[in-house]
């Protein structure tokens, strides 16, 4: 709940994004395993932050499509279309295996869900018979989404070849950085090559975004801020995820829980800045952080998001950090007051029509006075 209050705090000052994960059975790492319960908790109380799955994970072995796509869409109006869409196969075989999947079933399962959702979303009788879920009669999914459009797609990239292939979809790309920021360049690039001819659009628009994760430490007291950079733990998450997350390529030499993370508290301070300009996270006062953000600006990154808090960062110092970078630096780089991704979807356009077989012939002669649609 406290971690709720965080994303509730952002919408106050200026955040645009608040993404919610999704795991299964991984202690100490993330214990979200619905995202959409407390998506619709922050959504009753906040007004323009958009919220997004990071990531509803697609298996066929673990839930059904049609569920996603109900929930999704439900999502977004309980949001009133600020829900974003994010996706993925799934990044480790504990998780996978919880649910009886082999990590080697998930692409082909990816891909046969994500071209089939935003279907759900337009016909009145969609039906289906794939490789990996069938609905075999005609069906209207319901809730169809919120308004014009649907919400924006996103996946998630692990892999340097995923980014050309959300590129090429026509969907966002959503990344960690456990790279310096001018290692991002080739994979942005990847994306955004693809991105400029893209082979299909998935779903009713393009969502041009590479959105990047790291960690950021924006405090008044410069010395406070380095001194949890280099705090006691620092990196405890690097060895959480490098356990876990086993079907994404682990960088040699990081260290795998229970291993220590590597042991920053003796650093001096020019390996410390050594780090921090390496982007592998931002730390310092507003003026410091708001410097560090211009090397992804120039690799191309569209978005950052940060994991909060950081090991060793006190709530009343997230909550410090959310209001400073918030007010003070997102100003500075984000002159637009509107979502990139609802400028996106205000572009949306059908694909399919109503129905793909024959429309049925209903005549309705009776309503109830309560009913939203009268006869006419």
């Amino acid at each position: 709940m406290r971690e709720a209050s965080y994303a509730i705090h952002a919408d106050r000052y200026n955040w645009k994004y608040a993404w919610f994960g999704e795991h299964h059975g991984l202690a100490e790492y993330s214990h979200m395993s619905a995202p959409e319960v407390i998506i619709g908790y922050v959504a009753g109380q906040t007004e323009r932050i958009h919220l997004g799955t990071g990531i509803t994970s697609l298996p066929t072995t673990k839930e059904h499509p049609v569920r996603i796509a109900e929930r999704a869409a439900m999502m977004d109006h309980i949001t009133e279309g600020r829900y974003e869409f994010g996706t993925g196969r799934g990044a480790g075989s504990h998780e996978l295996m919880s649910f009886n999947t082999r990590p080697d079933e998930t692409k082909a399962m990816w891909n046969e869900v994500i071209r089939e959702i935003p279907r759900m979303w337009e016909q009145l009788d969609y039906e289906f018979v794939g490789d990996h879920f069938t609905v075999p009669t005609p069906h209207n999914i319901l809730p169809k989404p919120h308004g014009d459009g649907h919400p924006a797609i996103w996946v998630a990239c692990g892999n340097p070849a995923t980014f050309e292939t959300a590129g090429a979809a026509g969907i966002g790309a959503i990344a960690f950085n456990f790279d310096p920021a001018p290692s991002l360049k080739p994979r942005i690039d990847s994306y955004k090559e693809a991105a400029a001819d893209p082979t299909e659009i998935i779903g009713q628009f393009q969502n041009n975004n590479v959105m990047m994760t790291n960690s950021v430490i924006c405090l008044e007291d410069r010395d406070r801020a380095r001194e949890i950079a280099r705090g006691v733990g620092r990196g405890y998450l690097v060895s959480m995820v490098a356990l876990y997350h086993d079907t994404i390529p682990r960088k040699a030499g990081f260290p795998v829980w229970p291993d220590p993370p590597f042991d920053l508290t003796a650093i001096d301070d020019a390996a410390l800045d050594h780090l921090i300009d390496g982007g592998y996270m931002m730390c310092g006062t507003p003026d410091e952080v708001a410097e560090q953000i211009v090397a992804y600006e120039q690799v191309g990154c569209d978005q950052l998001v940060f994991g909060m808090p950081v090991e060793g960062m006190q709530p009343d110092e997230v909550l410090e950090t959310l209001e400073l970078f918030g007010g003070k630096i997102i100003p500075e780089f984000d002159k637009d007051p509107q979502h990139s991704t609802a400028r996106y979807r205000a572009t949306a356009e059908r694909k399919y029509p109503d129905f793909a077989g024959t429309p049925p012939t209903v005549t309705v002669d009776v309503l109830p006075e309560s009913a939203l649609l009268p006869l006419p």
